[in-house]
């Protein structure tokens, strides 16, 4: 029987200090969605994926996105082989189980656009062929500050398509310590057991799918999604997608919590990674975000 007890315990001593973002990257996965870390370089993106795709068990593939990369590089290619008179598919990164699209806007919209079928509808499309993606797939892309040079803006409609984004941002006092000690993380991650498999997280899934969901919370759930949809200062409101991602994501966080019926708590712990790039204003208000999330918070009554 696989705990995810101890597959957090066995995260938590790689990316150090970081308990928050975690399980909000477990809860990501379980509700089946893709999560966007967007941080500076070195802060611990890439360790984490890798080390939750070795602790699940789940096979892995790091793309390291450029501005020469092509959308064949990513789903494949056919080649022609004389000796049979035919084309054989020879598949690409993406036939995976857990992606890391490193640096996703470091290369050009046309290949950014070529993810965005696979996450949708975990298929791919090549000369005229549709190809499923084995279950489960995840993506986690990473992304540095668009401020940085050198970077193209994902588009509204493939941001949409991560169910969270989460910053790790730097190590407390404690945690750097730690770290300055025992030294960089990556042969720690090398040498990581499994402690759980792809089938133990499908099954995982579906029991997220039964987690109950009360009237109440319900309740509170569209009191929230009005409100970013009534009040002048939010742009935009939530679509009814982004409800149901959130709707989806606390359920995954109670499960992670270890209960089987959402609180309206979870709605609380898993908003800001759901909504904050959803109600962007524009290419670089992260703070500006921040504060309209928190306002939501804060400005609705759990009991109505």
């Amino acid at each position: 029987m696989y705990e995810l007890p101890l597959i957090i315990a066995a995260l938590d001593k790689i990316i150090l200090g970081k308990p928050q973002q975690i399980r909000l990257a477990l809860a990501c996965l379980l509700a089946r969605g893709h999560l966007l870390i967007e941080d500076l370089p070195g802060m611990g993106k890439t360790t984490l994926a890798e080390a939750l795709a070795r602790v699940l068990g789940l096979n892995y593939q790091r793309i390291q996105f450029t501005s020469d990369l092509l959308p064949a590089d990513l789903i494949g290619v056919s080649i022609f082989h004389p000796g049979e008179q035919s084309f054989v598919f020879h598949p690409g990164p993406l036939f995976t189980q857990l992606v890391l699209a490193d640096e996703i806007n470091r290369t050009t919209p046309k290949t950014q656009s070529a993810l965005l079928e696979a996450m949708a509808e975990g298929q791919v499309s090549s000369d005229g062929v549709t190809r499923r993606l084995a279950p489960p797939f995840f993506v986690i892309a990473t992304q540095n500050p668009l401020s940085q040079a050198g970077t193209y803006p994902l588009p509204e409609s493939q941001l949409d398509r991560f169910l969270m984004r989460i910053e790790l941002g730097y190590p407390d006092a404690r945690a750097e310590r730690e770290l300055l000690r025992g030294g960089g993380r990556q042969a720690r991650v090398q040498g990581m057991t499994a402690l759980a498999s792809a089938t133990a997280v499908l099954e995982w899934q579906q029991r997220v799918d039964e987690v109950h969901v009360s009237e109440p919370v319900l309740d509170y759930l569209q009191r929230l999604l009005q409100y970013t949809r009534t009040q002048p200062d939010f742009p935009q409101g939530l679509s009814p997608r982004a409800a149901l991602g959130l709707l989806q994501a606390a359920r995954a966080w109670a499960y992670v919590a270890g209960r089987a019926y959402v609180q309206p708590e979870d709605l609380q712990a898993v908003l800001p990674a759901v909504a904050e790039h959803r109600l962007r204003v524009g290419l670089d208000d992260q703070g500006e975000t921040g504060r309209l999330s928190r306002r939501l918070l804060t400005s609705v009554d759990v009991l109505g």
